[in-house]
């Protein structure tokens, strides 16, 4: 389960994968269509790792139906200054 954000934190977008790498490398060379590519949310800001799709499925869901504050908090709990995370990944 990640989050990805644009630049200026204004569009956050969350997703579930089982190859983060490849998804972050499609997302920053737009290759994704959709929401991601209009607004180049691309900037990986949060990650988490699960045993199985079906519970990293569970957690992106529980997180969209958060307010956008308290996905605000997740994330600046976790990383403070909302850096790109991708170089983790590489």
């Amino acid at each position: 389960m990640y989050i990805t954000t644009s630049k200026g934190r204004g569009v956050i977008y969350i997703g579930v994968t089982a190859n983060l790498s490849e998804r972050m490398w499609k997302h920053k060379h737009g290759v994704t269509e959709g929401m991601v590519k209009k607004y180049q949310v691309n900037q990986l800001v949060h990650y988490e790792w699960f045993e199985t799709m079906e519970e990293a499925m569970s957690r992106e869901q529980q997180i969209r139906d958060w307010n956008h504050a308290w996905k605000n908090e997740l994330v600046t709990s976790n990383n403070p200054y909302w850096k790109d995370l991708s170089h983790e990944l590489w």
